[in-house]
């Protein structure tokens, strides 16, 4: 009798574990998803998707793909909590001013601008409805991924939001470090050193390599002097603090994700599901 009732309860707790395994996806990733579960889960379970997007180019002391590296980091993080796919990083960008140092890679806006647009076409045509673009390259890149995420939203009938994490977390720079920070800077260096240490090359620094950005378009220079650009005189050198780092780094993910949650909300709240 008691094998019986052990058997049972085990079948059981099995069948619930089935069931429990088939509501949750094998992974966030799209690029590691089957078809088949892919069409399982989206859109009927999941409407969001993350497009983590950047570039190569020079970060002082830090990788190359610092600008990818981020948003996907970004990514993996909230991506479970805000019930989101991840869509494969766009890792070549509009490179702009630091084009000509080692390893940096140069796309025009005339190949950009309609490469990025049919990507979130694509992402649109699976069903996603809310498109996030998380972007980690500044330059010219941020107007052109505004500009064609409202020509789909709109043509499209999606919603997107695109985040440019560092201008949108100035704030956290602040509070962390009591200072401004800047391109490869004191922000940028602490988020990638907190992601992996092993991708900042600390002995390969001095405070040479640094240079502040103009003020006013007082001057211009191709290619710009340094890899890290200050965008105050003064402030914003790289300190290599990981306390510091690791705090940065939470602050500003939450931050980021409070404004997915919130924005998508509001969609809902104002077009429904």
């Amino acid at each position: 009798m008691k094998y019986t009732l052990y058997i049972l309860a085990l079948s059981f707790q099995l069948a619930l574990f089935s069931q429990t395994n088939e509501s949750q996806i094998s992974t966030r990733n799209m690029n590691d998803i089957n078809w088949m579960e892919f069409g399982e889960f989206v859109p009927s379970k999941i409407n969001t998707v993350f497009l983590p997007t950047g570039t190569l180019e020079p970060h002082g002391v830090i990788n190359n793909g610092a600008d990818n590296d981020a948003p996907q980091a970004m990514a993996k993080e909230l991506a479970p909590g805000l019930n989101a796919m991840i869509a494969p990083t766009l890792p070549y960008g509009m490179t702009g001013s630091l084009a000509a140092y080692p390893g940096a890679f140069e796309i025009s806006e005339a190949a950009y601008r309609p490469f990025i647009k049919e990507i979130l076409e694509g992402l649109a045509k699976n069903g996603f409805k809310n498109i996030i673009i998380l972007n980690g390259h500044g330059g010219g890149q941020t107007d052109v991924l505004q500009a064609v995420a409202a020509e789909v939203a709109n043509e499209k009938n999606v919603r997107t939001l695109v985040i440019n994490w560092w201008s949108f977390a100035a704030d956290v720079t602040m509070e962390v470090f009591k200072e401004d920070g800047g391109h490869a800077g004191l922000n940028e260096t602490a988020f990638i050193q907190a992601i992996n240490p092993g991708l900042v090359n600390k002995k390969r620094y001095n405070k040479n390599m640094a240079t502040a950005y103009p003020k006013d378009k007082t001057w211009a220079a191709t290619p710009f002097p340094s890899s890290i650009g200050l965008y105050k005189e003064n402030e914003g050198y790289p300190n290599f603090d990981q306390k510091k780092a690791d705090e940065y780094y939470k602050k500003v993910v939450e931050k980021v994700g409070e404004l997915i949650e919130d924005t998508i909300a509001k969609w809902e709240l104002a077009f429904g599901d």
